[in-house]
């Protein structure tokens, strides 16, 4: 798969220097290079590339406007690209793959783009699937129906295995294997691990999507459990139940969510 790419910075240099450094990366092509925010947004909306390593600080539309400037189109993925450590927190609140210092290392780039390989992975085989349904909604409504019903939609590497997490000023990157809990506080989500809480700003909804729904449930309203850290289901009364965790902690289930408890049931 060839990663369409676009260099966005007001300093030739740097595009040079970046352009350089992804030569060894056979499955990089570069289809266009801007100077300012303006021909970046006119460059993206005509190319529709795949990938886009922009600079932040640039005269006129800095990186953060380009992103917002795009907002009525489907956006690439975004590399942020700069010389000023203290953009990071922006940078992943903008949802970018990741967020690279001048002048870029040759090992840290490479990181970056195997992630940005695997979202595109994931971004493509998300879009297949969805064609697979409508085709088959269209020409074999059995089929589709089937799938729905018994197949499993879903594969591992389209979940997140890391969420970044700002809280308290700092970015923690937290691994979703070592997530307990997952509570609703108002517009606010409250992460627990086993030795840390973390307040994420995200509806429960958007953060159910990225989380692998084979093990990770809702068990009440406004909690998500990973059900890989249950150890033992204890009934309650008016058939309600409590999930006890690896680490003792305990998570009351409700009736209506009593279908999660039937795995633990044989």
């Amino acid at each position: 798969m060839t990663i369409r790419t676009i260099l966005v910075d007001d300093e030739p240099l740097a595009i040079q220097g970046l352009e350089l450094r992804l030569e060894p990366h056979d499955d990089v092509e570069i289809i266009a290079k801007c100077q300012n925010g303006r021909e970046a947004i006119s460059a993206i909306k005509t190319h529709k590339p795949d990938l886009v390593f922009l600079d932040i600080q640039m005269p006129g539309f800095d990186g953060f406007s380009v992103v917002q400037g795009l907002m009525e189109v489907e956006p690439p993925l975004f590399v942020f690209v700069t010389a000023y450590s203290d953009h990071a927190l922006r940078a992943f609140e903008a949802q970018a793959v990741d967020y690279l210092m001048k002048p870029v290392e040759e090992a840290r780039l490479a990181d970056t783009l195997d992630r940005v390989r695997l979202r595109l992975a994931e971004k493509s085989s998300v879009g297949e699937a969805e064609k697979l349904k409508e085709a088959l909604a269209e020409h074999a409504p059995e089929a589709a129906a089937e799938i729905v019903d018994g197949g499993d939609g879903h594969t591992s590497s389209r979940f997140e295995k890391l969420i970044n997490v700002k809280d308290r000023g700092q970015i923690f990157r937290v691994d979703v294997d070592t997530i307990e809990i997952v509570e609703a506080a108002g517009d606010y989500m409250c992460i627990k691990t086993a030795d840390n809480t973390l307040i994420l700003r995200e509806t429960m909804k958007d953060l159910e999507k990225r989380l692998d729904p084979r093990r990770f449930q809702r068990v009440h309203r406004s909690t998500i459990v990973n059900l890989d850290q249950v150890r033992q289901v204890k009934p309650h009364t008016n058939g309600e139940c409590f999930l006890v965790l690896d680490s003792g902690a305990q998570v009351k289930v409700s009736r209506s969510y009593r279908d999660v408890v039937a795995r633990f049931v044989h």
